[in-house]
C-alpha cells in the first residue's frame, strides 16, 4: 500500500447513522446529497455539505470525486473464520456433520505459518474487495494462525479483531489445546497484539461443546484480566448442538447460562447465531449488554434455523445485535448479499428488515456489537476514515431498476437485494484507496 497525502477530501453522496432507525426513525440517518469528507492523517475531521467544506480546504488537498455514488462508513463483519475459506459450500447434513467432515480437517493445516499467511492475505483481499474494512475473525487453535492474520492486517493498516480458538475436547487431537495452554497462548497473543496500531485481540473459546469447564473457567479468568478485549463464541446455532451442551453441562439452566457462569457475557461479547434462545436467554443477553450476531447465509446453508429479530427487539430495543457472513458456513463474503439473506429469513417469519435497518446493522450496529462505536462505522468527526463507495448501477440489471427508483430507501433496497462485490466501486482504509 502506498502512502497517500496527509489531507484528502472525498466527495459524493454521504450516508451514515447516529442512532437506531428501528427506534429513532428518520432522525437516525444523516444524508448529504452533495457531501464531502475531509480526512487528515486517516481521521475524519469533518463530513457535511461539500460547498462549506471546500471553501475552507487547506491548499494541496487531494480531492477525489465519487459522485453520483453513495459514500458510507466501511462495512463491518463481526463473525467469520480465517481457516474456512476453502471449505465454503461443502455439503453436509447439519452443523456438527459439517464441522467434523470438513472444517476440523481444514483447520489442522493452519498450524503451518505459510498456509496461515496465505489464508490471511486472501481473506483480507476478499473483505476489502467487498467493502468490508473491519471484521471479527476466528483463527485456528494454533497461535501461528493468529500471528499470521494480525501481521497481514497490520501491514494493510486495517482495523481487525481476531483470536486463536480455544478448544480442548470434541475435536481431533491436532486441534486441541488445554485449559492451561489455551489461556497462556491467548494471553501472550493479547499482550503482543491487542491495541497495537489498529489490531484488537478477541478472547475466542470456540463454543461450549469443544471446551471443558476448566477451559471456560480459564477463558473467564482471561476475560477478567483483559476487560478491554472483546469475546467471541457461538451460541444456540442448531438443535443438535443445544442437546450436546445440555448433556455436557447438566447443571446449566440453558446454553446461555454456561457462558454466564464463567464470566463470558459482557459488552463486547459477540454470540454468533443466537437462533434457538428462550426469553430468559434473550433477557440475559440484554442485561449483560452482550451482542447477538445474525448469520443468515450460514443458517440457511446448514439448515440451522431462522433468527428471530422481532423476539430480540421485544426483549429490549437496546439489545446489541449484529449481522455477519460467518465465512465459511456462510456462503458469501459480501455484506450486501448477507443482508439480502437476512431480509429473506425474516420475511419467512412475517418480519421485515427495512433497508435503513440493514445498512445501520452493517455499519454503526456492527461497530456497537464489537464495542468499536466512535471508532469505526460512522462518518462523525474523529472516526477513522474507513469508507466504502457503492454504485447502485453497477450491473445492467441494477441500472435498469435504478432508472425507476425515486427514493434513497429504494436505492438502498436495490443495493441490498441485487448488489455484491461489483457494487463496491472503491474501498478506503484510513483515507487510502485500497480497491
Amino acid at each position: 500500500m502506498t502512502a497517500g497525502p496527509a489531507t484528502t477530501l472525498v466527495r459524493g453522496r454521504l450516508m451514515w447513522f447516529v442512532d437506531e432507525p428501528a427506534t429513532a426513525g428518520a432522525a437516525a440517518v444523516r444524508y448529504v446529497e452533495d457531501g464531502a469528507i475531509h480526512i487528515e492523517d486517516g481521521i475524519i475531521r469533518e463530513a457535511g455539505e461539500a460547498g462549506l467544506i471546500l471553501s475552507a480546504l487547506p491548499s494541496g488537498t487531494e480531492i477525489v470525486d465519487h459522485r453520483p455514488h453513495l459514500v458510507l462508513p466501511g462495512l463491518i463483519d463481526p463473525h467469520l473464520h480465517l481457516p474456512q475459506t476453502q471449505v465454503i459450500a461443502s455439503p453436509a447434513k447439519d452443523l456438527l456433520d459439517w464441522l467434523n467432515r470438513y472444517t476440523f480437517v481444514e483447520e489442522q493445516r493452519y498450524g503451518d505459518p505459510e498456509i496461515a499467511a496465505a489464508g490471511a492475505r486472501f481473506l483480507i483481499d476478499e473483505l476489502l474487495r467487498n467493502g468490508t474494512t473491519t471484521a471479527a475473525v476466528y483463527c485456528s487453535v494454533h497461535p501461528a494462525s493468529a500471528e499470521a492474520f494480525f501481521a497481514e492486517s497490520e501491514r494493510r493498516n486495517t482495523r481487525m479483531a481476531a483470536g486463536k480458538v480455544m478448544m480442548d475436547r470434541n475435536a481431533p487431537d491436532a486441534l486441541c489445546d488445554s485449559a492451561e495452554t489455551g489461556y497462556r497462548e491467548s494471553k501472550a497473543l493479547a499482550e503482543r497484539w491487542h491495541r497495537r496500531r489498529r489490531q484488537i485481540y478477541a478472547i475466542t473459546p470456540r463454543f461450549a461443546p469443544t471446551s471443558t469447564e476448566a477451559q471456560l473457567k480459564a477463558a473467564g479468568a482471561l476475560a477478567a484480566e483483559l476487560p478491554d478485549c472483546p469475546i467471541q463464541t457461538h451460541l444456540a446455532e442448531s438443535a443438535s448442538e443445544i442437546a450436546l451442551v445440555a448433556e455436557l453441562y447438566p447443571w446449566a439452566t440453558d446454553y446461555t447460562d454456561v457462558y454466564d457462569r464463567f464470566g463470558l457475557l459482557r459488552p463486547g461479547a459477540m454470540l454468533g447465531h443466537s437462533i434457538h434462545l428462550t426469553g430468559r436467554e434473550r433477557a440475559r443477553l440484554a442485561e449483560t449488554r452482550s451482542a447477538a450476531i445474525f448469520c443468515p447465509t450460514s443458517n440457511l446453508f446448514l439448515g440451522s434455523g431462522l433468527f428471530d429479530l422481532a423476539a430480540m427487539r421485544d426483549i429490549s430495543p437496546a439489545l446489541a445485535m449484529g449481522i455477519a457472513t460467518d465465512i465459511g458456513g456462510g456462503t458469501s463474503y459480501s455484506m450486501l448479499q448477507t443482508a439480502a439473506a437476512a431480509h429473506q429469513v425474516l420475511a419467512l417469519q412475517g418480519q421485515r428488515l427495512a433497508p435503513f435497518d440493514a445498512f445501520h446493522l452493517m455499519t454503526r450496529g456492527n461497530a456497537r456489537a464489537m464495542r468499536l462505536d466512535g471508532c469505526v462505522g460512522s462518518l462523525e468527526p474523529g472516526s477513522e476514515a474507513d469508507l466504502v463507495v457503492l454504485d447502485a448501477r453497477a450491473t445492467p440489471a441494477m441500472a435498469r431498476r435504478m432508472a425507476r427508483a425515486e427514493t434513497l430507501e429504494e436505492e438502498l433496497s436495490i443495493l441490498m437485494m441485487m448488489g455484491d462485490d461489483r457494487a463496491v466501486a472503491t474501498t478506503y482504509v484510513m483515507g487510502e484507496r485500497v480497491k
